[in-house]
């Protein structure tokens, strides 16, 4: 596993959720799979100079988002998407992204259907880079 974190110390952007951002795109794009550890709360704070409890504390959200799950003395591990639930709550609050960026982009000059290329775009990159990897 290969993990590789960035932090932007004068984002205004919390660190705890830059983290938590890094590791949820890492599992969306598939760099991350089912049953991959995570690195250990102390070492990734120490790699990272930071504060353990800031590693922990986007450890957490992982957890809340059902994208991990801690074991007791084994560790974090990223859970089987088949097992992750669906939130209401998450998904009212990815239609309220979708629909932000529709709006931007309409007000931008975009027409439908460029919105519509740019999504598949995006959607491409994500899983054009799984299927690589499962293919190697």
């Amino acid at each position: 596993m290969g993990l590789w974190i960035q932090i932007l110390p004068g984002s205004d952007e919390p660190i705890y959720m830059q983290i938590f951002a890094q590791i949820s795109e890492a599992i969306a794009k598939g760099v991350l799979r089912s049953g991959d550890r995570l690195p250990a709360v102390r070492k990734l704070a120490s790699e990272l100079v930071i504060n353990p409890n800031t590693v922990a504390r986007a450890y957490s959200c992982l957890e809340q988002r059902g994208l991990v799950v801690s074991k007791t003395g084994s560790g974090t591990f990223v859970s089987d998407p088949k097992l992750r639930s669906g939130d209401a709550a998450d998904m009212n609050l990815l239609g309220e992204r979708i629909d932000t960026i529709i709006t931007r982009g309409l007000n931008l000059g975009l027409k439908e259907q460029d919105l519509m290329a740019m999504f598949e775009d995006r959607i491409n990159r994500f899983t054009n880079k799984s299927k690589n990897r499962k293919k190697k």
